[in-house]
C-alpha cells in the first residue's frame, strides 16, 4: 500500500462510515475530495479495527484511530537522515525549502519537495531541532490577538483556518505540521504567514474583488450592442424571423461587430438589462427598414446640438380616467389593498408634453383629442416659450397626426422667411423616431415616473384635483433641474425607468403604467 496520509478528520470519517456499515467508496471520494485508490486503502485498514471490535454496539461509541504515516527505510531515507545534521550545521538561520535546495545539490536524484519536508518534519521534532523559519510569526499585537481568538472560536472556516495557521506559527509550530491540522498545503500556510507579517490582519482579511475596468467597459459595450441589436427587426439582418432567437443574435452579432458572443452570454447580459423574449416580441422591435438611418440622424443632431438649439422629446399620457386606481403600496402582513373593478369615472384627459433635453423642463397642455390640431397647439407654445433660441428640434413617434400634411405645412410656415421676420421665432426641423419605435422616447420614462408617483394609488376627487397633481408634479421636476442644471441624466428621484437620455439602447416606456 502507497504511503498516502490524509488528515485525521477524514480518516476518522472513513473509520466511522466503516463501523456504521455504510461505507460507499465513490461517495466518499467525491465527499472527501479523495481518489478512490486512497478510500479503499483506509477501508483496509478500518477493517481490521472494526473486526477487532466484540460487537456493534460496543463500537459506536469506541475511539476512532488515526494512522500515521510509516516511511519506508531504504538507501534515499538514510543519505537524507545522515546529511541533515550537516545541512543545519552549516547555518543555523535557514528555511525547510533552503534546505531542500542545498540538498538537492548534494542528491540530485533525491526527494521532492513535499516529500523532504515531510521527513525533515519528522526528524527536526525527534531530534528537538529548534529552527528560526523565516515564515515563523514572531509578534502578534494585543488587538490582532483578540481578533484572531474570535476566529479561531467562530463557525466561519475560512477564519478559524487563519487564526489557526497564525496562533501555531507564533507558537513555534512548524508549516508542516500546521497546514496537517488545517488540512491545507504547507505552501498555502506559508502564503497566509508571509501576508500577516506584511500587511497585518488585513493581509488575512477577505479581499475585495477588484473589477478590470477595461473588461467592465467592454462588457457595458457588448450589452449596449446588443440592446441595439434587438431593436432592429430580424429581417434587415436577412433572419426570416419575427422575432430575436439567441443563436441568431449570436450570429448576426459576430456579423456586426466581429465579436463571437455565445448564446449563454447573451441571455445573461439581456435578463441584466430587464429583457425578456415576451418583452421583446411585443415592444423592442422596430419594422422600420430605415431604423438605423434615422437613429443616426438624431444621434447626430443630439451631438452636435449648439448652444441656441433645443431637441425635445414629444408624446401624450393617456387617455386616462380619474377613478379610484390600484398600485403597489406599503400594507401590513396579511392585508390587501383592493379597488372596485367597475367604477363611475369622474372625468377623463390627455396631457401632452415635450421635454427638453439640454435643460431637462417639460411643457405640458392639457386636451381632449390626439391630432394635428394639439401638435400644432403645442409647436406654438414652445415657439413662445423659447422665442430666443435659434432652432428647435421636434422628436416624436410616427403616429399618424405627427406626420399628417397639414402638421407639414405648419412647419413651412413658420421656417418661411417671411413667419421669421414677423414673429422673430426660431426655425423648427422635425426629427421623427423610427415606426413602433416607443420605446425610444425619451419623455416615456418621464411619463412613467408620473405614473408611478401620481397616478398609481390615487383616489382623486375631480378631474381638477388630478391635473392639479400633475402639474405640481411637473413644476417641482422643472425647479428641481433649473436649481441644479444639467442635462437630462439623473432618474428623477427614484423612479423613472432608465437615465432620461436619448440612448438607442433605452427601454424608456413601460406598458405597465400607461
Amino acid at each position: 500500500m502507497a504511503n498516502t496520509r490524509i488528515a485525521a478528520k477524514k480518516q476518522m470519517f472513513i473509520g466511522r462510515m466503516i463501523l456504521n456499515g455504510t461505507i460507499n467508496i465513490r461517495q466518499a471520494s467525491r465527499q472527501l475530495g479523495i481518489s478512490r485508490n486512497t478510500v479503499k486503502s483506509y477501508i483496509r485498514k478500518y477493517r481490521c479495527f472494526a473486526n477487532g471490535c466484540p460487537g456493534r454496539s460496543a463500537h459506536k461509541e469506541r475511539p476512532i484511530p488515526v494512522f500515521k504515516i510509516e516511511y519506508p527505510v531504504n538507501d534515499r531515507y538514510l543519505e537524507l537522515i545522515n546529511i541533515l545534521p550537516v545541512l543545519i550545521k552549516s547555518d543555523h538561520i535557514i528555511s525547510a525549502k533552503d534546505l531542500w535546495q542545498r540538498y538537492l545539490a548534494i542528491y540530485p536524484n533525491g526527494y521532492r519537495r513535499s516529500t523532504f519536508c515531510q521527513h525533515f518534519s519528522k526528524w527536526a521534532k525527534d531530534s528537538k531541532v529548534n529552527l528560526r523559519n523565516y515564515s515563523q510569526v514572531s509578534d502578534i499585537p494585543t488587538e490582532d490577538l483578540k481578533i484572531l481568538k474570535r476566529w479561531r472560536n467562530s463557525s466561519d472556516r475560512r477564519k478559524w483556518e487563519r487564526a489557526v495557521v497564525i496562533m501555531e506559527s507564533f507558537n513555534g509550530t512548524s508549516a508542516i505540521d500546521i497546514s496537517i491540522k488545517v488540512d491545507r498545503g504547507a505552501d498555502k500556510v506559508s502564503d497566509w504567514i508571509r501576508d500577516y507579517k506584511v500587511k497585518g490582519i488585513k493581509g488575512l482579511e477577505k479581499q475585495p474583488r477588484r473589477a478590470n475596468k477595461g473588461i467592465m467597459n467592454g462588457i457595458k459595450d457588448k450589452r449596449d450592442n446588443l440592446v441595439r441589436l434587438i431593436h432592429e427587426s430580424p429581417k434587415l439582418h436577412g433572419i426570416n424571423r419575427t422575432s430575436w432567437f439567441l443563436a441568431d443574435l449570436s450570429a448576426t452579432y459576430k456579423k456586426v461587430y466581429g465579436v463571437y458572443i455565445s448564446g449563454s452570454t447573451i441571455s445573461a447580459y439581456l435578463k441584466k438589462e430587464g429583457f425578456v423574449y415576451r418583452k421583446a416580441r411585443e415592444v423592442l422591435t422596430s419594422p422600420d427598414p430605415d431604423f438605423r438611418e434615422k437613429m443616426d440622424k438624431i444621434t447626430c443632431i443630439l451631438q452636435n446640438l449648439g448652444s441656441k438649439e433645443k431637441f425635445f422629446s414629444i408624446d401624450e399620457f393617456g387617455p386616462f380616467a380619474v377613478k379610484i386606481k390600484g398600485g403597489r403600496s406599503l400594507v401590513k402582513r396579511g392585508e390587501r389593498k383592493t379597488f372596485p373593478q367597475i367604477q363611475k369615472s369622474k372625468g377623463w384627459t390627455i396631457c401632452t408634453a415635450a421635454l427638453e433635453l439640454s435643460q431637462n423642463q417639460i411643457t405640458h397642455f392639457y386636451s381632449q383629442k390626439k391630432d394635428t390640431d394639439e401638435m400644432i397647439k403645442l409647436i406654438d407654445l414652445l415657439l413662445i416659450r423659447y422665442q430666443n433660441e435659434e432652432k428647435l428640434y421636434i422628436s416624436w413617434d410616427a403616429a399618424s397626426w405627427h406626420a399628417s400634411k397639414k402638421l407639414v405645412s405648419h412647419v413651412e410656415l413658420i421656417n418661411s422667411v417671411k413667419y421669421n421676420q414677423e414673429h422673430k421665432t426660431p426655425f423648427v426641423e422635425l426629427a421623427p423616431l423610427p415606426a413602433s419605435a416607443q420605446f425610444l422616447n425619451v419623455i416615456e420614462s418621464v411619463f412613467s415616473g408620473l405614473a408611478k408617483s401620481i397616478i398609481h394609488n390615487s383616489d382623486y376627487t375631480s378631474l381638477d384635483e388630478c391635473k392639479s397633481a400633475i402639474t405640481l408634479y411637473f413644476n417641482t421636476r422643472n425647479n428641481h433641474f433649473i436649481k441644479h442644471p444639467q442635462k437630462a441624466g439623473n432618474k428623477i428621484w427614484g423612479k423613472e425607468l432608465v437615465v432620461p437620455v436619448f440612448k438607442d439602447s433605452h427601454n424608456c416606456k413601460d406598458p405597465t403604467c400607461r
